[in-house]
């Protein structure tokens, strides 16, 4: 199976956070690490940012249903 690389533009618009807002998450292990591509270049595994807004959106519900 192939894996599609988001490139940080991807990234920004699929989760509506911040470039700064995504560096800081990764850095306190709270958003997907980053895989470099080469010298200056990174990119993050589709798979695993759409696993993380999945995360994101059941935390919500069940925070929904509790409150």
């Amino acid at each position: 199976m192939p894996h599609k690389m988001l490139r940080l533009p991807s990234v920004i618009e699929l989760t509506g956070l911040s470039r700064s807002s995504i560096y800081l998450r990764m850095k306190n292990d709270g958003f997907p690490q980053s895989i470099s591509l080469g010298d200056r270049a990174v990119a993050w595994l589709e798979s695993d940012i759409e696993e993380w807004l999945e995360e994101k959106v059941s935390t919500a519900k069940s925070a929904q249903r509790e409150g």
